[in-house]
């Protein structure tokens, strides 16, 4: 997975990561956004997201703010 690429196709807030560039012979839905695209061997070769910017906007600001509050739990920063 050494050459993995990012597409963002930003008129239909999709992102697209591909792992292997090889034909799609089958995919799983994840979730109700994502997709994760499989070759004919069963290997992953892509992931679909869709409603890009939400998600990766979501990710992010639930993963800051979870670090942030552990943060100002008492005892988390040594003293």
């Amino acid at each position: 997975m050494t050459n993995a690429k990012m597409n963002y196709f930003e008129a239909e807030d999709v992102l697209y990561v591909t792992l292997l560039d090889e034909p799609e012979a089958n995919s799983v839905e994840i979730s109700p956004t994502i997709t994760a695209e499989l070759n004919d061997a069963g290997e992953l070769i892509g992931i679909e997201i869709l409603h890009a910017s939400a998600f990766i906007h979501d990710v992010i600001l639930e993963s800051t703010q979870g670090k942030l509050l552990n943060l100002a739990t008492p005892g988390a920063i040594p003293t």
